[in-house]
């Protein structure tokens, strides 16, 4: 899953990117609204960290632009925590508001919520020919047995598992799984693929030649 955070304190931004990367998740960043506003539109993200407080462009003028042309899930983390402001922010398109301070381990959980709710996934797992996706504790099973995975493999199956039923391309899988600080290998995604395949199954994940990946339903 790739996230955008756009945040111009560089101390937060810089250690909520590394907590992220940390949880799996590709990341870009923003220091200011209209990079923010032209990364949102460039890139299909999974979700959007959105401080409301931003030079250049605020956070509630990037999201009412932003609206006029995706949907993408925007969470707003801002010290203003005036109910006005909240209202503002969740009558602009926001799905979800949280006050600086915060607790990272809520932030987290408020961002799979979100992420699995624009998926249209409302379960924390899903199970899949024996195989079992823990959304919430981000692990994988086998047959009720933990399987260890990396961390890449672990990002692959979720967000094939997410989609599962679409064929996801192969350039998409590159966009959601990787970010600006990746090595871009061209055979990076066959190898990850690859490995899942020994480690849950070959048919878990099914190619379709000359289109991309799938998990069926």
């Amino acid at each position: 899953m790739k996230i955008l955070i756009v945040e111009d304190n560089p101390d937060l931004l810089r250690s909520l990117a590394a907590s992220l990367r940390e949880e799996n998740y590709a990341v870009d960043t923003a220091a200011d609204g209209g990079e923010g506003l032209y990364l949102a539109k460039e890139c299909d993200y999974d979700c959007i960290v959105l401080d409301g407080m931003l030079p250049v462009m605020d956070g509630w003028d990037l999201l009412a632009e932003l609206r006029k042309l995706k949907k993408t899930p925007v969470l707003m983390l801002t010290a203003r925590d005036a109910v006005d402001d909240r209202i503002r922010g969740l009558d602009g398109g926001a799905d979800d508001y949280l006050v600086k301070p915060f607790d990272l381990e809520e932030l987290l959980a408020r961002l799979r919520a979100l992420i699995r709710r624009a998926s249209g996934e409302a379960s924390r797992v899903i199970e899949i020919e024996g195989v079992e996706i823990d959304f919430a504790k981000r692990y994988i099973s086998r047959h009720g047995m933990v399987v260890q995975v990396t961390a890449r493999e672990y990002a692959l199956v979720e967000y094939l598992a997410l989609k599962r039923g679409r064929v996801v391309t192969r350039s998409e899988l590159y966009e959601h799984l990787f970010d600006s600080e990746d090595d871009s290998i061209s055979n990076l995604l066959d190898v990850h693929v690859s490995n899942v395949r020994k480690k849950l199954g070959p048919d878990l994940i099914v190619t379709r030649r000359g289109h991309g990946y799938l998990i069926p339903q």
